[in-house]
């Protein structure tokens, strides 16, 4: 089953708070259990359903950065998040309603953060696949940059991170292997390869599946982590 068809299913029941949880319960009612908390209460949570619902928020957020949402980037979200037809219905009321909503995209990056603050590969993966949105109608604006900027500060995420995350985006032949390793030119070849097999061991999307990574999406982390690959294979020529 996709994920999509399960995604508001899935919180029924379960302790959900703050901003996304006040989302929700507004499309549900008195179906999820509010906590007075204002965090969450991640023992009880469905990681993947987690992870879509903040995707789609982010997306929504991201979709208004230019202050415009094309017909092109709403068929690109559908196609790119692979959401069946008969699934659109109940995904596009959740990005709607996140898109009306008068909160800015702060206080739910905050959650987010918050609840994957022990996860920050999967943090990572949340900014690779806003640009992978982003980049719908051939062109990443300069808001759009700065919205998931603004994103990955909240999440904790490093300009060198940052910066490396966005190089993967290129084609093999264009990218700047230092850029997407988060080293530089001058440090040796050993520094450079401890720091391959981190990134290597943190983004494979085995491992990111298991840490609630939907296999809808899935794709864009085994893009991200063939641009690795191919970075380290690349300074290893120069190296040697």
């Amino acid at each position: 089953m996709s994920i999509w068809g399960s995604i508001i299913g899935g919180f029924v029941g379960f302790s959900f708070a703050g901003p996304i949880g006040a989302l929700i319960g507004s499309m549900l009612g008195g179906r999820i259990s509010a906590t007075r908390r204002a965090g969450f209460q991640k023992s009880f949570t469905p990681p993947k359903q987690i992870f879509a619902i903040s995707l789609i928020i982010l997306t929504a957020k991201l979709a208004k950065a230019d202050g415009q949402v094309s017909k092109e980037e709403l068929i690109a979200i559908k196609n790119k998040l692979k959401i069946p037809d008969n699934e659109i219905n109940q995904v596009g009321k959740i990005f709607n309603k996140a898109k009306e909503d008068s909160l800015s995209y702060k206080p739910y990056a905050q959650q987010i953060a918050q609840i994957y603050k022990n996860n920050p590969a999967v943090l990572d993966e949340v900014i690779n696949i806003l640009f992978y949105i982003a980049e719908a109608d051939g062109k990443v604006s300069n808001s759009e940059i700065i919205l998931i900027r603004n994103i990955s500060i909240i999440f904790g995420i490093s300009h060198n991170q940052f910066e490396g995350i966005r190089e993967c985006r290129k084609d093999s032949g264009k990218l700047n292997p230092y850029i997407v390793l988060g080293c530089s030119s001058n440090d040796d070849f050993t520094t450079i390869r401890k720091k391959y097999l981190k990134l290597s061991k943190e983004h494979h999307p085995d491992v990111l599946i298991n840490k609630g990574v939907p296999a809808e999406v899935i794709e864009e982390s085994k893009k991200k982590m063939r641009a690795i690959n191919a970075a380290f294979e690349q300074i290893k020529k120069i190296k040697f």
